[in-house]
């Protein structure tokens, strides 16, 4: 059925959906079209053994159950064991069999009930709420850093994430790389990797390409969904941060973010984004990420970005403003 789907149709639903829009029906666009033909109601949903259940469905469940403060964490599609808690405290609460089943009589409940709570969806006032109780200081933050691996852009985003390492280090952070020089781990790999080292942030360092070579620029994306209207609230600031530390303090081309839903964005539990530091087919790009003062450049930039995330608006500073050494001596490292 989805072969009969046109490249304009393709394209049209993987811009909806947050994919990368190439009008190719590639691994990730069959899995949202196969999510995409699961509506609330349509079967019983509950935990399964590995793989989870998933779909549209599921995600609206998620929604639902979100807007009337029971959290399943991120709505991220899967049933998985906090989207089944938060079923059972829903069912406990309207006097249902408590059995983290959603089958018709729950859905009915769901119906029927209106919103709890409002002000803001409950789960991007936790994690908004989550980042400030963290405090300002970098000595008790986990941050992961995710150096891609696909062909030229391995060396190059590897050694920018050990400069970035080195200064988190020298800052007090606990870091993590998701790989080292030579290995690569699949992408669900690094994604489980992150989820058990009860992380504060993950950032997925990369470079593009484009068979147009005047194609240039850096571009940050964080978890969003228009079709499921969620997004990382501490995701979508970190990425704003990041684009214009790195623009404010380097001659790259602001593409401005955007919000996805690809996996290493979606999956992972902690505030996640994905930044292409610049264009691997553009001449000018491919100078820049050459040079080993460039590099320095756009580290500064993500510590300061990393930095701003955690301090207060009144301690904040303009962008392009705040230099590695002015956190030491102000002591924010303690």
């Amino acid at each position: 059925m989805h072969s009969q789907l046109s490249p304009d149709e393709i394209r049209s639903f993987q811009q909806e959906r947050g994919l990368n829009v190439t009008g190719l029906l590639d691994v990730a666009t069959e899995r949202a079209l196969e999510d995409a033909r699961w509506k609330l109601g349509d079967r019983s949903l509950y935990l399964q053994s590995s793989p989870f259940m998933h779909g549209d469905d599921v995600a609206a469940l998620q929604s639902r159950l979100t807007e009337m403060g029971f959290d399943c964490g991120r709505v991220d599609g899967i049933y998985g064991v906090r989207t089944e808690g938060a079923v059972k405290d829903f069912q406990k609460s309207v006097g249902a069999k408590v059995d983290g089943r959603c089958g018709p009589e729950t859905i009915i409940a769901l119906i029927r009930l209106t919103k709890i709570v409002s002000g803001g969806v409950p789960s991007q006032l936790r994690e908004s709420a989550a980042a400030r109780t963290r405090g300002p200081a970098l000595a008790n933050k986990v941050i992961v850093l995710d150096p891609g691996s696909n062909g030229d852009e391995t060396d190059i985003v590897y050694d920018i994430a050990v400069r970035i390492e080195g200064r988190l280090l020298a800052l007090g952070a606990s870091v993590f790389l998701t790989r080292g020089a030579k290995n690569a781990p699949s992408e669900s790999e690094r994604i489980a990797f992150t989820n058990t080292n009860a992380t504060d942030l993950f950032i997925s360092l990369h470079t593009d390409t484009h068979k147009n070579p005047s194609a240039q620029g850096v571009a940050t994306y964080f978890y969003g969904s228009d079709a499921h209207g969620v997004h990382s609230v501490v995701g979508e600031r970190f990425a704003s941060l990041v684009q214009r530390e790195i623009c404010a303090r380097t001659n790259l081309l602001n593409c401005r973010t955007h919000a996805k839903t690809w996996d290493a964005l979606r999956l992972t539990k902690a505030p996640s984004v994905r930044v292409d530091c610049g264009y691997l087919s553009n001449s000018h790009d491919a100078k820049n990420l050459a040079s080993p003062e460039f590099r320095d450049a756009v580290a500064e930039a993500f510590i300061i970005a990393i930095q701003r995330l955690y301090l207060a608006a009144e301690d904040d500073a303009k962008t392009g403003t705040l230099r590695i050494s002015d956190l030491r001596s102000a002591g924010i490292r303690r």
